[in-house]
């Protein structure tokens, strides 16, 4: 009898799921399809990237290995449409490039190139934090007090492992401005880092101990 039943209660199962797939048959077909696409979508779109990754690669090393003085127009403005790229590796080295070189002299469109590479490229949070200090760090001789402090104020207010150097450019600046005060402030705070640069904490050490001891 327990036999018998458990006989009936298996095909019911079985016709159940035959009754089943039968009447979602469109449906379960078009999920197939659905998730094929999208796998196929995923690695195609990979094999994009990569092969994209490899032409952007290709493109900057020509370009910089070709780079001469009689074509540094040419070599500014290849440089500037990789950057516009926003390839997290090629993207900021073309920037660097040009500022190495002297390629470009107006301080706003590097400026915009930076913004570029800061706001609208994907970093790793402390290589967007490198290229923030060497944004402050290439405006730090034109710029005013507020206009320095917007620039580094992430950096300042963080616990970025380039707080240091943002500290220490402000203190530098204030100390060039013979603001003495503000410089050892800013110094000072070097010395309570608990992750400060060792180099940038012993710079800091040196100034206040010579030059600003009271």
């Amino acid at each position: 009898m327990d036999e018998d039943i458990s006989i009936i209660n298996t095909n019911t199962r079985n016709e159940k799921i035959k009754n089943f797939f039968i009447q979602n048959k469109k449906k379960l077909i078009a999920g197939l399809v659905v998730i094929t696409i999208l796998l196929i979508s995923y690695f195609a779109f990979g094999e994009y990237q990569d092969r994209k990754k490899i032409k952007i690669s290709n493109t900057f090393n020509l370009i910089t290995l070709n780079y001469s003085e009689s074509n540094k127009e040419k070599t500014a403005k290849d440089l500037i449409q990789l950057v516009n790229e926003k390839n997290s590796t090629y993207s900021p080295l073309s920037l660097y490039f040009i500022i190495d070189n002297e390629l470009i002299k107006e301080k706003k469109t590097i400026n915009e190139l930076f913004d570029i590479i800061i706001d609208e490229t994907s970093l790793d949070k402390e290589i967007k934090n490198l290229n923030i200090y060497k944004k402050a760090l290439y405006n730090a001789d034109d710029s005013n007090e507020n206009d320095l402090l917007n620039i580094l104020n992430p950096l300042i207010k963080s616990e970025s492992v380039w707080k240091s150097h943002a500290l220490h450019l402000m203190a530098e600046f204030f100390y060039s401005k013979n603001e003495m005060q503000k410089s050892k402030e800013f110094f000072n705070q070097i010395l309570n880092l608990e992750n400060a640069n060792q180099e940038i904490l012993l710079e800091a050490q040196k100034r206040l101990s010579r030059d600003l001891s009271e």
